[in-house]
């Protein structure tokens, strides 16, 4: 059996997002490596029966858009795991349509959670993150960006918007905090079966056409799991990935990079 790495033993994480889909799958990974792990979102998160002493995630109960709530739920978190190293910013929400499908509500309400969600955990985390440079070498954002915010892609323009402001929000960010230790990268997923994916083609006229489709513009052939971006956070976040920052990694099937013939049918 292969040993599991425990690079986080001692460090603690804060998963945003973190109930459901990439931020569950992120935190039990983290935690299964040895980090104590927070997660933050507006419902905890469910129990997991097959976690070991000390394998259980501490909920942080706040949402995003409510810049005191946060505030508060980091300053929790910090207290609960003693301090603070890794960052993950996860938090975020889909919207499908053209530019004009979507009136000015929408765009406010996705752009202030997929966007100003980030900036408002950031903020209130950077002292606790300065602390764990000063005490172990450095400390680790993680937001989770997409593959909608460098390519374009139909019927996603809000949400394209909201994913290339945070990649390039990433870059801003990893250029202003490398002088204090602070690593800051972001993930690049492609089309990832999520509970968000699911509501989406549920929604969709004819789901097994859409899920058919979702899964033709990827190269691999099928879509991208959870569990496979939370392991590009977990790697981003390491202090083994001590010498990168400003990286975007995509986690997509080819999808960015490739550009294959059709497969049979």
């Amino acid at each position: 059996m292969r040993e599991q790495s425990t690079e986080f033993a001692g460090r603690a994480a804060l998963v945003t997002g973190g109930a459901s889909g990439i931020g569950l799958a992120t935190a039990r990974l983290l935690a299964a490596r040895g980090a104590r792990v927070a997660v933050l979102d507006r419902v905890a998160p469910p129990e997991d029966p097959g976690a070991g002493e000390g394998g259980g995630l501490y909920p942080v109960l706040a949402d995003v858009t409510d810049d005191a709530a946060v505030r508060a739920a980091v300053a929790q978190a910090g207290r609960i795991l003693g301090g603070l190293d890794v960052l993950v910013n996860n938090a975020g929400i889909g919207a499908a349509g053209t530019v004009e499908d979507n009136d000015d509500e929408e765009w406010h309400r996705v752009l202030d959670v997929n966007v100003l969600g980030i900036v408002r955990t950031t903020r209130a985390a950077l002292p606790l993150l300065r602390r764990a440079v000063r005490e172990r070498g450095q400390a680790a954002i993680v937001n989770t960006c997409s593959i909608a915010g460098t390519a374009g892609l139909p019927q996603r323009a809000l949400y394209c918007a909201s994913k290339g402001a945070v990649y390039a929000l990433t870059l801003a960010m990893a250029a202003d905090h490398v002088a204090e230790g602070i690593r800051v990268n972001c993930v690049n997923p492609g089309t990832v079966d999520t509970p968000w994916v699911g509501r989406l083609l549920g929604a969709a006229p004819d789901p097994a056409a859409e899920r058919a489709a979702l899964t033709a513009r990827q190269p691999m052939g099928r879509l991208v799991t959870a569990g496979e971006v939370a392991a590009a956070i977990a790697y981003l976040a390491s202090p083994l990935a001590g010498a990168t920052t400003g990286t975007s990694l995509a986690v997509d099937g080819g999808m960015s990079g490739l550009r294959t013939r059709p497969r049979a049918t």
